[in-house]
């Protein structure tokens, strides 16, 4: 490494960002990449450790060691090519990536973790900055064609490695913009969607092909986060192309079912979030739901929960609490015990942070309301008693609700596109199929592969990228014998 003793005479240093009470009158970002001076700093806290298990802890396995030490030298193309090497977009894990390889950095198992992610961070801004993302189209045509259904991280990452290595790329997405849940699942002002914007051009000068608003299954409802136009059944593709990679994500939301679900003012997060996205868009959204002067409560302690709760404050919200049903987590894990595996602890975000009463262990039993219309919840204390939840006696209360924010995660993806292509699904309704060995990525329908959250279920940004560079590869194999792609 660049300083051998960075990692004790340094501190980690996070990245600056806007006041809260500033930040909340918009739907930009607001976290600032490091300077020159702090990434270098922060890159020679690295500590040489010999076996890098940030490696392993990163699911696109990140060769994190040396592009710190390239940050440190002020080699930033270089690490910005290394990086590059192992993660298709790592502007977007930079992000909202919650950084699993900081966790694993043996720095973490008695002091603070190296800040990986913020120099990921730096080093693609730089590049960007610098005009060094260009794209880098195939210089000879396979003459084979490949459809991808879904535009997220998996389906980008598995149409930009194919299409490098000569392949016709033609992704199909549902919605009117490219970018699946990215695009409207995650709030402007934790990734703004000029990111996609500018990957979406690469990849179109790469020779991938995107057609959006058109939705691939039979008897699919058109909900409001479809916006198709167009439906074109799974026989066409499987007869139009040679290989077919579904990519979308898990969109099937788990419910309440408690008395006064059917209350307006009830909603799942994802008929709540995306509608803010199309507004900060510039499109006009006709009955959006709005948190504005409301009670709000959010129901799930997640990513998706303070996803709702950073909106409903932007939105103006008269308050926001936040409900989660298992116990509130340590404020410090025990690093030596857990490392170099995902410790369970106390995570306040940004969101959090900008206003928002949390609260754990509580059980929703009921919503009520007057004319058809929410206006309090009624919940209870649990405890967990040998991995079973029991409510506390007399500890039943009541809270103003004028709006119910569902966000206790993702059941599965969408059924109705796995079972058009009619592919043999696991026990927890994804897709069937291995990530090793022979047919990996490969369903139980000749010629039809599966990755990111079709595949594994609702997951990180970083594995969808993880899988798509995967799945990539099989179908690479599948079609020519062989494949230079890395896995």
């Amino acid at each position: 490494m660049g300083k051998i003793t960075g990692f004790m005479e340094f501190q980690r240093l996070k990245e600056a960002s806007q006041d809260p009470k500033l930040r909340t009158k918009h739907y930009k970002e607001f976290t600032l990449h490091l300077a020159d001076s702090e990434a270098k700093v922060q890159a020679s806290r690295c500590m040489d450790c010999g076996i890098p298990f940030c490696n392993t802890g990163c699911p696109v396995n990140n060769i994190i060691p040396d592009w710190n030490d390239m940050v440190y030298r002020g080699s930033y193309r270089e690490a910005l090519e290394t990086l590059h090497s192992t993660n298709n977009f790592p502007e977007f894990t930079g992000r909202i990536c919650p950084a699993p390889c900081e966790s694993a950095c043996t720095l973490g198992i008695n002091s603070d973790a190296v800040g990986i992610k913020s120099i990921e961070h730096f080093i693609i801004d730089k590049g960007w900055e610098n005009g060094w993302v260009v794209p880098q189209p195939s210089a000879t045509r396979t003459g084979k064609k490949i459809a991808i259904v879904g535009s997220g991280p998996a389906g980008m990452a598995a149409a930009q490695q194919l299409a490098r290595v000569g392949h016709d790329v033609t992704v199909f997405e549902k919605s009117d913009r490219v970018g699946g849940l990215l695009r409207y699942g995650i709030p402007d002002f934790k990734m703004e969607k000029t990111h996609i914007d500018r990957r979406v051009e690469q990849l179109e000068a790469e020779g991938v092909t995107f057609r959006t608003g058109v939705l691939i299954g039979k008897d699919f409802p058109l909900n409001v986060n479809n916006w198709a136009k167009e439906t074109i059944f799974p026989e066409q593709l499987e007869k139009d192309f040679d290989a077919v990679i579904i990519a979308g994500g898990a969109e099937y939301p788990r419910d309440l079912p408690v008395p006064g679900r059917e209350l307006k003012g009830v909603h799942f997060a994802m008929d709540f979030l995306p509608f803010q996205n199309k507004v900060d868009a510039g499109d006009k959204v006709r009955d959006q739901i709005m948190a504005t002067a409301k009670h709000v409560v959010v129901i799930g302690g997640g990513d998706t929960g303070s996803d709702c709760v950073g909106t409903s404050n932007r939105q103006g919200a008269q308050s926001v609490v936040q409900f989660e049903l298992m116990p509130q987590p340590p404020e410090q894990e025990n690093g030596p015990l857990v490392w170099p595996y995902w410790p369970t602890k106390l995570r306040t975000s940004s969101s959090h942070e900008e206003g928002c009463e949390r609260d754990w262990a509580v059980a929703t039993k009921r919503l009520e309301g007057k004319n058809g219309k929410v206006d309090k919840l009624i919940a209870a204390r649990v405890e967990w008693k040998d991995g079973r939840m029991q409510e506390v006696p007399d500890s039943e209360f009541e809270m103003k609700a004028d709006l119910v924010l569902l966000a206790m995660g993702f059941v599965s993806p969408v059924s109705q596109v796995l079972e058009a292509f009619g592919v043999e699904k696991d026990s927890r309704g994804n897709a069937k199929a291995t990530t090793d060995g022979a047919g990996c990525y490969q369903t139980s329908v000749d010629k039809v592969f599966a990755a990111g959250d079709m595949r594994r279920g609702q997951s990180l940004v970083v594995w969808a990228i993880r899988e798509g560079r995967q799945c990539a590869r099989a179908v690479d194999e599948f079609l020519m014998g062989e494949s230079v792609l890395p896995r």
